[in-house]
Order: structure tokens, then C-alpha cells, then sequence
């Protein structure tokens, strides 16, 4: 049964139609497909169906080891947005609802590969010197975590050094539970900072910036 109606699905592809490079969705899934692993697979197949830039990959996680190592999943269901490379660009769980969009935005960019951030974003992401892995937990139907995800995703896009994962809180109870997420959007910085809410962009990047010191 199709995701997308078909006014979205027009919609979606004149958005692609704006497409510069080619972009792979890497879905990691199992034999046995876990809770809503089946509807993200279905659903990156539909998504590529309105482009002809989009291809996409599925892997099993628990057979193709050597790739859920190169990615460094650890949790289904899992989709990489990758480009010309991988930019650290992750979605756990599926992006529906207002997330869709976050998809959407991200497949774009990837594309460009321009983050679009403004130049003081840049030069102060070019003084990272460790690794910054960025949780955004979100709910579908959170009318902010979009916002915040794709932020993150940016983020990831414009430095080698960050990697930005959506995380769908009702799909990863055990990782709600851990990180205390009673609100959305939650972002957790390297296990070390935490904060809610979708932060400017100033604010968010000031606490990526506190990761380099903690």
C-alpha cells in the first residue's frame, strides 16, 4: 500500500526535479523485519521511485555485518542518506509524519552537498577537533523536531567530524528511557550535553562548540 498520496507524491517530485547529484538511501532492516522496518524499506522504495537520482541499497543486520560496521548502525530500522560520500546524514526509524519533510530536506542537500549554513557556522565548525555525534529524538508528530533534525543534518553535511542521527522515540524506548526524554526535540551531544527544544542556529552550534572541552 503506498505511503504517499498522489498530490504529495507530485509534490515530492518536482522537489527532486531540483536534484544535482545522485543520492543512495542505504536501508538496514533484517530477515525477520522488525517493527516498522517493513514500512521504511516500502517507503525509501517509493521515495526513490519519484527520481531517477535516488537509488537504494537495503542490507540485513544481522547478515551483512561487514556494512553495518561501515556505517556503524546500531539499531533498525536504519536509513543513510549518502551522497558523493557518506556524510553522516542517519535516520532511525521511519520518517513520517512531519519527519517526511526532514527526509526530504536531507536527500535535497545531500544532493548539493551545500549545507546552506551561514559562514559563522562554517568557520566555527572548522575548529572542531574531536568527533560530534548528535541524537535528535523526535515524535511524528512533533511540529518542531523537524526543524531540529534537519539542523543536524546540516551540521553533519558541512563537517566530517559530525554525525547527525533522527531517532523516533516510540521506536527506541530503551534510548527514550536512558536519555530521560520526557519532551521532544531532545539533542544529545556525545553523551555529554543535552538540551530541548529547537535551538537557533547560533545556539545549537555553541553547544556543539562545548563538546570540544567537556
Amino acid at each position: 500500500m503506498p505511503f504517499l498520496k498522489d498530490a504529495d507524491k507530485e509534490h515530492v517530485k518536482q522537489h527532486f526535479e531540483n536534484l544535482d547529484g545522485k543520492v543512495k538511501l542505504i536501508v538496514f532492516t533484517q530477515e525477520m523485519e522488525c517493527m516498522y522496518c517493513q514500512e521504511t524499506r516500502e517507503l525509501m522504495e517509493e521515495v526513490a521511485s519519484l527520481s531517477d537520482k535516488i537509488d537504494v541499497e537495503v542490507y540485513d543486520f544481522v547478515q551483512d555485518k561487514q556494512k553495518v560496521e561501515e556505517y556503524k548502525i546500531d539499531k533498525i530500522p536504519a536509513v543513510v542518506v549518502e551522497g558523493e560520500k557518506d556524510y553522516g546524514v542517519r535516520f532511525y526509524g521511519i520518517p513520517m509524519g512531519y519527519e517526511f519533510m526532514s527526509l526530504v530536506e536531507a536527500i535535497s542537500t545531500v544532493s548539493t552537498e551545500e549545507s546552506n549554513l551561514s559562514q559563522n557556522t562554517q568557520k566555527e565548525l572548522q575548529k572542531l577537533k574531536r568527533p560530534v555525534h548528535i541524537q535528535v529524538f523526535v515524535t511524528l508528530t512533533c511540529p518542531y523536531c523537524s526543524q531540529a533534525v534537519s539542523l543536524a543534518h546540516k551540521l553533519a553535511i558541512e563537517s566530517d567530524l559530525i554525525t547527525a542521527d533522527m531517532v523516533e522515540s516510540a521506536e527506541f524506548p530503551h534510548l527514550t528511557q536512558k536519555y530521560r526524554v520526557m519532551a521532544v526535540p531532545k539533542i544529545i551531544l556525545n553523551e555529554e550535553i543535552q538540551f530541548e527544544g529547537a535551538l537557533p542556529e547560533t545556539l545549537f552550534v555553541e553547544n556543539v562548540m562545548k563538546t570540544q572541552t567537556t
